[in-house]
């Protein structure tokens, strides 16, 4: 990040961005660890943050509520480009590229839904009846038991 780019007037304190994003000062520490996000450090050694850093909060904070893990967040971070602000076609791409992941969870998800009693029902003690992990009872020939949990 060029520092002549950014004046400190266009940099946010850390409280500052956790009341603006929603995000605790705790997330944004771990975050910034995991480097999902990036910071400054004044004279004084406090962080600030460049104000796109709240586009990105929304993104990670969406992107883990619809269940994608922070290694894929990550790597979608890092193909934004640093220099800028990203821009709806930054954000449509990446969007794009989740697309087909986004629609097998959801199915996955409708199935969870629809057959949740069943599962809670089993315990998972035997998957002889579970049709998330074992459609068709495909599994029932090798006997009783978790069998998908256990293979190495």
């Amino acid at each position: 990040m060029p520092d002549s780019f950014y004046s400190p007037g266009h940099l946010l304190p850390v409280g500052e961005v956790a009341r603006r994003s929603g995000v605790s000062v705790s997330a944004l520490h771990f975050y910034e660890r995991e480097d999902l996000i990036r910071s400054e450090r004044t004279p004084g050694n406090q962080r600030r943050y460049r104000r796109d850093i709240l586009r990105r909060l929304a993104f990670i904070r969406v992107s883990q509520r619809v269940g994608v893990p922070l290694r894929d967040i990550r790597t979608a971070l890092d193909s934004l480009p640093s220099g800028r602000t990203p821009t709806r076609s930054d954000w449509a791409r990446l969007s794009r590229r989740w697309h087909g992941e986004l629609e097998s969870r959801i199915r996955d998800l409708e199935r969870l839904r629809d057959t949740l009693t069943d599962c809670i029902g089993c315990g998972c003690l035997s998957l002889g009846s579970c049709s998330l992990q074992n459609p068709s009872d495909a599994l029932g020939e090798t006997g009783q038991g978790p069998r998908r949990w256990t293979e190495p």
